[in-house]
Parts: C-alpha cells; structure tokens; sequence
C-alpha cells in the first residue's frame, strides 16, 4: 500500500512537470528544457557560472544555451557570476565591444535576463575594474554595487539566505607584484577593511538566515592545474577557518577551468568551483574532492530552509554530478 501511495505522487509530481513544460510549450517557447534536472518545491534557484567572457568562443555559446534551459525548467530566479567575466584584460569602459560581443549577445534569452550579481576575477582585475561597476547603472541585470557587497534572499516560509560577495583579487600576495594594470588595481583595495566587513556580516546574530553562502573568484581548494600553487594555499590559509568558524555553508569560486566540489576533513565549509563557462584544462583530485570534471558547463542551486540541492550540467544538457546539502 505504502509503495502504490509512492509510486502514485511520483506520477503526480511527473504529470505536473510535463504540463509546465506543456504550457510553456504552448506559449510558443522553443528554446527547450533540461527535464533531467530534479526541482524542489518551493526553493529558490539560481546558477552560477565563472571564467566565461570569450566573445563566444571555446564552449562560451554551448554553455549559454544550457543555461538558458536550465533558467526555464527550474525558473531561475538570478545567476551568480564568480568572475573573469572578460578575457583577457577586462574592459576599458563602459562602452567596450566586449559588453556586447561576451555579455549582452551571449546571454541574450529571455530566461538570462534575470538578475546577475557579479564577482570579479584576475582577469578583469586587468581592466579598468570601475567600469564593470559603472556598468551597473547602465544593465538592469547586471549588479555589482562595490566589490564586496552582500545580497539577502528571502526562501518561501519567511527563513533567508545570506550571499557574501568578495573582492579576493587584493587577497592573493602574488599579484602585488605582476607589474601594470594588476598591480596598480590590488594596491589601490583595503584588505583589512574588507576583511573587517566580511567577518561582521558572517557573524550575524539574525536567527532567520539558514544559509550562508560566500562568493569569490580564488579557490581555497583545487585538485587542478593550481592545487599546489602559492595562491590557493593563501587563500586556504586566509579563509578557510574563518569560513568554518562563521558556519559558512557554501564557498563559491572558479579560476580554475572546470567543474568541482571539495570538501576537505574536518572543514565545515563545502567549495563549490565553477569556472567551465567557456575553455576547459585538465582536473583530478585532491583530499576532500567529491567531484571533479573537465567539462564545460555551470551550476544550479536550489535551496529551501532545509536543503540546498547543487546540480552540475555540462555545455551538452548532461547532469554530470548531483549533490545536496542538509539542515
């Protein structure tokens, strides 16, 4: 009886699926869906993508297709960027052709023009970083108000969520000393300041918030071509404690190209590394690796005051890797 009683809210669950994308269907929608990927009642979704801005080259449009099904079967709410928005050297201004030719044309469906709220990456920091600042009062969708900011997202039973965003480029010591426009840019940010912020706002006594999800552009973890380089262990040996000490749930990131979930022993914090936008290098493991994969593509995230559902789609539409979080 238990086992008819499963199998029957299965069906329903499934009939219910199919008649969303029936009507959408219906509508005149032609874009398609991704109906493998598992919806959760009542959550807030979103998908994060990093180290995308290549004029639609390597996997950039591929990718951008997939997250345009993906926006419509989950309905997305936003899209988190976790930087290196513009290769190779940022943008100049406001009105640089790469606005349009590795942002506004790329993302251009209906379903993308939500809002993005924005990191920046080592990449950028090559650039003139206020004008992607700027740009925020010119695009409805992109946000980027300072460079460390933070977003509250209410969930449907009134509990909230909590997006810290960070500026880790001042934070990676190597980068004092690359000489021209990165350097120039680190030395001009208060790290100090910044990290007076992040603490006072992680430490937060509001009873209501669930989860704590930070955003920069440095792992604190790789098992790919950086795992043993200087800067992820700076960035470890900055934030990682910190990030436990705070009950940060989720660290999201990219630099490296690929797709990744680390969770080392013993650490609180699970990193998830999303830096397939557009080219791909090789991967592998490292202590703690859940998952890795040299594959383009992006995340989504799903979240409910009680669970936090992260599934990982490749530039072909594949569900390559499914985990969740609990509370």
């Amino acid at each position: 009886m238990k086992k008819s009683i499963i199998i029957l809210l299965l069906l329903v669950v499934e009939f219910s699926i199919a008649q969303k994308y029936l009507a959408e269907e219906k509508s005149d929608y032609k874009r398609g869906f991704i109906p493998e990927l598992k919806l959760v009642d009542k959550s807030v979704n979103f998908l994060v993508i990093g180290d995308f801005g290549r004029h639609g080259d390597y996997y950039q449009k591929e990718v951008a297709t997939q997250m345009t099904k993906a926006a419509a079967t989950l309905d997305s709410d936003f899209v988190v960027s976790v930087g290196d928005n513009f290769y190779p050297n940022g943008v100049q201004s406001t009105h640089d052709l790469q606005w349009k030719a590795s942002f506004e044309d790329i993302y251009a469906s209906h379903q993308l023009h939500e809002d993005w709220f924005i990191t920046l990456g080592n990449h950028d920091y090559n650039g003139n970083i206020q004008a992607q600042l700027d740009y925020s009062k010119i695009s409805r969708r992109w946000h980027l108000p300072s460079l460390f900011y933070k977003k509250t997202i209410e969930l449907d039973n009134g509990d909230k969520m909590l997006l810290v965003f960070m500026d880790t480029n001042p934070f990676i010591d190597s980068y004092y000393s690359k000489g021209e426009q990165m350097e120039e840019n680190v030395k001009r940010q208060d790290t100090t300041a910044q990290k007076k912020w992040l603490i006072e706002t992680l430490d937060t006594n509001d009873k209501s918030i669930k989860w704590k999800i930070v955003i920069g552009h440095h792992p604190m973890y790789s098992g790919g071509k950086r795992k043993n380089s200087k800067d992820t262990k700076n960035m470890e040996d900055k934030f990682a404690s910190l990030f436990d000490q705070y009950k940060v749930d989720a660290y999201l990131c990219g630099h490296e190209h690929d797709l990744q979930v680390i969770k080392p022993k013993n650490r609180y914090t699970t990193q998830f590394l999303s830096g397939a936008g557009c080219e791909v290098r090789p991967t592998g493991n490292r202590e703690g690796t859940l998952f890795a994969v040299s594959e383009p593509g992006f995340m989504t995230f799903s979240v409910t005051e009680t669970k936090m559902l992260v599934q990982l789609v490749n530039a072909f539409g594949k569900i390559v890797y499914t985990t969740e979080l609990s509370k």
